[in-house]
């Protein structure tokens, strides 16, 4: 391993001195072999650890008492192993804090900075004239680094950090170093977890606003262990889906396999970006066309029609133009080398396109076609970008597959190269995405917020039960359902007649947050006789299986039939704070599993944004079958309503459930059904 390392730093041409300790060699690779750290030249930057996890304490007393800055472990049997193991890291971190040493791992594959040839890494280096590049690279694994360093054909690496186990650096230290490195145009980054996410989103913010795309391959996204939950929205929302939130809230272009993460690096190489998502597709193929439009309608990409004005210009020369121009089949006449530039020339000067991808498979070592037509390709590209300001591409169908020299022409005029259709085009519209500017916090609520403590027990209480909790959304501005408290049936009945047939009849209580599954909850109650017949069954459910449980009353609430059920709720991550959740109402919340988070507070148009992103609720709340539509502006305000209520008591709130919101036709408003408020336990950090 040792020797590795040293041999490494030879082929990569390291400028500076290397020193091998061994107490067994006097020398090494024509070096001198120190027996022990004490022997060490004053001066040393980094020690490499290349012994096992048990010497690896030992090594780092000796190095702080040296006075050495910076190390690399790479063994593990740490955190990662066991008990031990964890006790083991433990007094690591403890040596590092106490005398400032930056330690990377244990259980990673080390550092490389090609620029400054300089590396400690563990796999043998055997050609590092590929290895420098623009994109930083931080991974908790050591396997993906390997696989990414495999193929270094379009993209290279100002920096390579494989963190490990992370004792002491951990991602958001080296994603902030790579924000400001000036060798480092894009940032790639393999997380297992999020350490000190608060740094981590700061990080985000200001490489998004550098222009430095972070794209994000985050891994074991199975939904966490939690305590019981007690609200729709706190089941719905697990671990994917609150990251997914938090990187698209802080502009970080997330992946979701290595495939697409390479490609999404590889288009990220030209010199220009997309401005806008519209993309503009040439191909050679009526098989490419109709490929590609399955692929942007199944994954959302914008391939906006030709204007009438850039179909008759394209119709000029290559002839009749099929479907709606986009993609532009440059078959035509068979006459490539006219068609091809004329379709690229058309779709670059169409005002409604923002991209320009000429779509055609070439691979090395191919038995069919020839460099000359292969290159001849490329160089319409050339030729075709020098005109436009747009960013061009030579896209393949599938990834990773292309020609050597077409890439090296392309990158020596800063067009990228990428394959796969959906995988190379999702590439393009992430970069694209990325780039949009970040839009401004939403101003603060007008009306003061009532706080969960203005409630009798407040935070105290397990859970806030549904009367309650909407009394306090009432106040904080959002439309609820009409009901009464009661006691007693004749109370009851009294609330029947005023609100006036039908009628709801629910048993409330802090400790019973699931009534349906008891039984006690009745809709629809038409008349006095059924509504009594409806108190009789709850209060036997209460006899027999709720004997001891401090209840509230029964709530007699008015019946909303109509209207279009949605949920929207607030639920509390460990590492992110506060998330606003929309989706489908109902029982369909649960089966449909689709909601839309955003982190609070929230940016302006956040709520429009969410409601677009649920496909079903969108769809009914346009109308659908013959409905009317429904008061989507009433929904957004109610939604803006609770998030300003979730983030000004957030200190009190770990999770909200509004399920269902009924929004009712057009120009008469949205109500709350139902709620349910479940307090932060006083002993949870705010």
């Amino acid at each position: 391993m040792g020797r590795t390392i040293v041999e490494n730093l030879d082929r990569i041409g390291f400028p500076g001195d290397v020193h091998p300790i061994n107490p067994r060699y006097e020398s090494l690779l024509g070096r001198r072999c120190y027996r022990s750290i004490e022997e060490l030249p004053e001066g040393v930057d980094v020690l490499a650890f290349c012994v096992n996890h048990e010497r690896v304490l030992e090594g780092l007393r000796a190095a702080a008492k040296k006075g050495v800055r910076a190390a690399v472990a790479f063994d593990a049997g740490f955190a990662e192993s066991d008990d031990e193991g964890r006790r083991r890291q433990e007094e690591l971190i403890a040596i590092c804090r106490e005398a400032g040493i930056a330690f990377c791992g244990p259980n990673c594959m080390g550092v490389i900075s090609p620029h400054e040839r300089s590396l400690v890494y563990l796999n043998a280096l055997r050609d590092p004239a590929p290895l420098a590049g623009n994109v930083g690279l931080v991974s908790q694994s050591g396997s993906i680094v390997i696989g990414l360093l495999a193929d270094c054909r379009r993209f290279g690496w100002s920096r390579v950090i494989s963190t490990g186990n992370e004792a002491v650096i951990v991602a958001a230290d080296v994603l902030e170093y790579l924000v400001d490195d000036p060798a480092t145009r894009m940032i790639a980054m393999f997380l297992e977890s999020v350490r000190q996410p608060d740094r981590f989103v700061a990080a985000l913010d200001r490489a998004a606003d550098r222009g430095k795309p972070v794209v994000v391959l985050k891994v074991g996204r199975s939904e966490r262990a939690r305590r019981a939950i007690t609200s729709h929205t706190g089941g719905l929302a697990g671990e994917s889906r609150v990251i997914e939130a938090i990187l698209r809230a802080h502009r970080a272009i997330e992946v979701h396999d290595m495939d697409e993460m390479t490609e999404t690096l590889a288009a990220g190489q030209g010199v220009r970006r997309p401005a806008g998502r519209r993309i503009g597709v040439v191909t050679n193929s009526g098989g490419h066309t109709e490929l590609i439009l399955d692929v942007a309608a199944r994954v959302g990409l914008e391939l906006p029609p030709l204007s009438p004005a850039s179909r008759a210009e394209a119709a000029r020369v290559i002839g009749a133009i099929g479907g709606d121009g986009n993609p532009l089949d440059a078959w035509g006449n068979g006459d490539f080398e006219t068609n091809v530039p004329h379709a690229l020339r058309t779709l670059a000067a169409d005002p409604d396109i923002d991209a320009v991808v000429w779509c055609t498979d070439s691979a090395d070592g191919s038995p069919l076609g020839t460099p000359q037509r292969f290159m001849a390709y490329a160089t319409m590209l050339v030729e075709g970008a020098k005109t436009s300001a747009k960013p061009f591409y030579l896209m393949g169908t599938r990834p990773g597959i292309f020609r050597r020299d077409q890439h090296e022409l392309l990158s020596a005029h800063g067009i990228g190269l990428i394959g796969g259709t959906r995988q190379g085009l999702r590439a393009i519209d992430r970069l694209a995405r990325q780039a949009v500017p970040r839009a401004p916090l939403r101003p603060p609520p007008a009306r003061p917020m009532p706080p969960l403590a203005a409630l009798a027990g407040g935070r105290t209480r397990r859970t806030i039960h549904e009367h309650d909790a909407k009394r306090l959304l009432a106040q904080a501005g959002l439309p609820v359902v009409r009901e009464h408290l009661c006691a007693t049936r004749e109370a009851a009945l009294d609330a029947a007649g005023a609100l006036g047939y039908p009628v709801a009849l629910k048993l409330v209580a802090d400790e019973v947050p699931h009534r349906s599954d008891l039984g006690l909850v009745a809709v629809g109650i038409r008349d006095g006789h059924e509504l009594g017949q409806a108190w009789d069954r709850m209060m036997a459910v209460r006899a027999t299986k709720l004997a001891g449980v401090a209840i509230a009353g029964f709530v007699v609430q008015q019946m909303v039939s109509e209207g279009i059920e949605v949920l929207a709720g607030v639920t509390h991550d460990r590492d992110f704070g506060p998330l606003l959740a929309f989706g489908l109402g109902g029982v369909a919340a649960e089966a449909l599993d689709r909601i839309a988070l955003r982190p609070l507070p929230l940016r302006v148009g956040d709520v429009e944004t969410m409601v677009a992103e649920v496909p079903a609720a969108t769809t009914l709340l346009a109308g659908f079958r013959g409905r009317p539509p429904a008061d989507v502006d009433a929904l957004h305000r109610c939604l803006e309503a609770l998030a300003d209520y979730a983030w000004a008591d957030r200190a009190a709130v770990a999770e909200l459930d509004v399920n269902p919101i009924k929004v009712l036709p057009r120009g008469r408003g949205c109500v709350v059904v139902d709620a349910l408020i479940v307090p932060r336990r006083a002993e949870e950090p705010p």
